[in-house]
């Protein structure tokens, strides 16, 4: 117990469970984004990976660090217009367009791994976002350190949730997204065109999670490697749901599963850790996700059109 102690209280921990979360919020706003529109978007895991390769690869190549941010971001919006032209206007499965999405994204940036680089054995590091600390704010004794002296994109995934709950929640066009996500036969008898705001909201969405996945390569590991997405991509799903599809919840879920995956991370290397198996350490963030969710999800309230195709016309 002390030892659980000492780790919460240390401003490492809190770091990584930052770091940890940047990632976490990027994609979960742009999931949060579509599903608010009405359309669940299971493309989200591959998207993640061809956002990490697009901006890793793209950094490679020589090109600065923010261009490969925009790449990413270029790279899922591609393949969010994809998913929202098969889901929106020709109203096909959601859940079978979002699987197809991930499987084509994922395959992709493994097929163009090893066509670019064929002999390579190891994965080329690139030079990552150096950490910056907030003149001032990083020297409040604490956490000061802790939240303060971050990368670049990991303030971005804070302003962008920020910037999120603005839109949906002060602006008219955050009331359209939602209005079509709940009733889009309203939305569409005031003149509000259902179709675009939902294949927007759609590729929007999709870049936000490319952003996310480049954070893992720009960011966090400086190189890209098959499978470092991880399952991220279906954790966030789970996070929007967590949130009651409200952007700050949702941060507040993404932060908590990072606490317990830095937590389990810690663990591992103390006395504890020598007597249980690593294999419950690995499995533990998950699991009080899952209870998290279960707890949580009761009393959240689903966009009620969620999943459905509108048909202009049709009641």
């Amino acid at each position: 117990m002390t030892d659980v102690i000492d780790i919460l209280l240390s401003a490492t921990f809190w770091a990584a469970v930052i770091r940890i979360a940047s990632p976490l919020i990027f994609a979960t706003m742009g999931e949060l984004i579509c599903e608010r529109a009405g359309v669940l978007n299971l493309g989200i895991e591959g998207i993640m990976v061809i956002g990490a390769f697009t901006g890793w690869i793209t950094v490679y190549a020589g090109m600065p660090l923010w261009f490969g941010v925009g790449a990413a971001m270029g790279a899922g919006m591609l393949f969010g217009l994809l998913h929202a032209t098969l889901t929106v206007p020709f109203g096909l499965s959601q859940h079978v367009v979002g699987l197809g999405v991930t499987l084509l994204a994922t395959s992709t940036s493994y097929f163009a791994y090893r066509l670019i680089l064929p002999e390579v054995t190891s994965p080329p590091k690139i030079t990552p976002f150096a950490e910056w600390a907030i003149p001032g704010l990083s020297d409040i004794p604490g956490l000061g350190p802790a939240l303060f002296t971050q990368t670049p994109l990991t303030y971005a995934a804070f302003v962008v949730a920020g910037v999120t709950a603005i839109i949906l929640y002060r602006t008219p066009l955050g009331l359209a997204l939602r209005a079509v996500g709940e009733n889009p036969s309203a939305a569409a008898s005031q003149g509000l065109s259902v179709t675009a705001l939902r294949m927007g909201a759609v590729i929007v969405g999709s870049g936000l999670m490319a952003v996310g996945g480049a954070f893992l390569t720009l960011s966090a590991f400086s190189s890209f490697f098959f499978e470092m997405v991880n399952g991220r991509g279906w954790i966030c799903i789970a996070l929007v749901v967590f949130g009651a599809w409200k952007p700050g919840k949702a941060v507040l879920g993404a932060l908590l599963f990072a606490a317990f995956d830095a937590l389990q991370v810690r663990l591992q290397q103390t006395p504890i850790g020598a007597v249980l198996p690593y294999q419950l350490f690995l499995a533990m963030p998950f699991l009080l996700s899952i209870l998290a969710l279960i707890l949580m999800s009761r009393r959240a309230e689903v966009p009620a059109a969620l999943m459905q195709p509108f048909n202009k016309g049709e009641r």
